[in-house]
């Protein structure tokens, strides 16, 4: 199901398809470092994320996290989306690039028509986001969108720091 559209980019559900894709980008170097390892080691693990993670949460919140994909040819690049998540008081707005893709203005575009998604179809008025702290470019590109630094917390007791931005959409 396609949720939106940019000049360049389409944001669409993920579905079992996209298992490769998500396999390669979840084991990124920079997913690792910057998101955290989620144990996904073959198309299997890649298949049970999808499901138990995005297609859950479309189930029953109507987004979650979407794959972007190129306007032209359909190629998935990354995913961005709203996730609500336990640990938070409010929906997290997320995103991912393969390496490929990184630093062309991709990530802010599908990020802009996440906020727009937010806003427009769920009523959202604020939106959340956490980074790791010494993602200098996530702190800019939340920072396009609006999203300013509010404090460091911890998800979880005894998990790394994590930054929170938060902003009014």
């Amino acid at each position: 199901m396609i949720v939106a559209r940019t000049s360049r980019l389409t944001l669409r559900w993920l579905d079992a398809g996209d298992a490769a894709f998500v396999l390669a980008l979840v084991n990124d170097p920079d997913w690792l470092r910057y998101i955290g390892d989620r144990g996904i080691r073959g198309l299997d693990d890649a298949l049970a994320y999808i499901e138990s993670g995005p297609r859950a949460m479309y189930q029953r919140l109507g987004y979650g996290l979407f794959a972007v994909t190129l306007s032209r040819g359909g190629q998935p690049i990354g995913m961005c989306g709203l996730i609500q998540r336990d640990t938070l008081p409010g929906v997290d707005i997320g995103y991912a690039l393969l390496p490929l893709y990184r630093g062309q203005g991709f990530a802010l575009e599908a990020a802009q028509a996440c906020v727009a998604l937010a806003r427009e179809q769920f009523g959202l008025r604020r939106l959340l986001a956490i980074a790791s702290p010494d993602n200098a470019p996530s702190a800019r590109l939340l920072g396009k969108l609006g999203l300013r630094f509010e404090q460091l917390l911890e998800l979880v007791p005894g998990s790394d720091l994590v930054a929170l931005y938060v902003g009014e959409i």
